[in-house]
């Protein structure tokens, strides 16, 4: 065994590397539902920079030091604090903030969002039934996203006003109704946050024989 561990210590230093990279630097996260959609595709792979908001002691969720603010608009990464799944979500709402929606209307510390460039779509989900949807423009407190709403589906469409606590942060999907997020489990805490998502480094279409969509390689979030 000793002249086992000799032969392939080269190795065994590169897999203790890598896998420091990932639980600490930067790491990939695959994208297994439509939550984001139509920024981000079932089968798109993201990259994701640990190190935007926190360092942490790796597989764990203790924060030794802050190493950024997140921002409203981003797209982050978070174990959830329902069941500790890993969620990627749309940050809306930062501490001190009040934020409401009206029949999914976004308002952000009274302000109301401005919805516009509108398409109807067509969206397949639950188990391939296929549902209209249209997709928005959404702009609000300076950030603009696009967002998609499903006609005919059971949603949380409306909820506050609510104030984000101290050290907490709201989380939306861009697929507004068929995302579990902050309207169903809450705030998330700061030291829950993974890490912010940069771009998508590969991505293949999961629902038809993993075609590549190498026009989505590189796209930034």
């Amino acid at each position: 065994m000793g002249r086992w561990f000799s032969t392939n210590k080269g190795f065994l230093v590169f897999l203790m590397c890598f896998g420091l990279f990932r639980t600490a630097i930067a790491d990939w996260n695959p994208i297994p539902s439509g939550s984001m959609r139509p920024n981000l595709l079932e089968g798109d792979v993201v990259f994701v920079n640990r190190l935007a908001y926190n360092v942490k002691v790796p597989l764990t969720d203790v924060v030794l030091a802050h190493t950024g603010e997140p921002q409203r608009g981003e797209v982050v990464t978070f174990s959830s604090p329902q069941d500790g799944m890993r969620l990627i979500k749309r940050l809306v709402g930062v501490p001190g903030d009040t934020v409401e929606m009206r029949d999914e209307m976004l308002f952000i510390n009274g302000e109301a969002a401005r919805y516009d460039a509108a398409e109807a779509v067509r969206e397949s989900i639950y188990l391939g039934r296929i549902f209209n949807a249209t997709r928005l423009t959404e702009k609000v407190q300076g950030n603009e996203r696009r967002v998609q709403w499903l006609h005919g589906v059971a949603a949380r469409r409306s909820f506050g006003p609510i104030t984000v606590p101290e050290g907490e942060y709201l989380m939306l999907g861009d697929n507004r109704d068929d995302s579990a997020d902050s309207r169903y489990f809450g705030f998330v805490p700061r030291h829950l946050l993974i890490g912010r998502a940069l771009g998508v480094l590969v991505s293949a279409d999961i629902q038809s024989n993993w075609i590549p969509r190498f026009e989505r390689f590189g796209l930034k979030l």
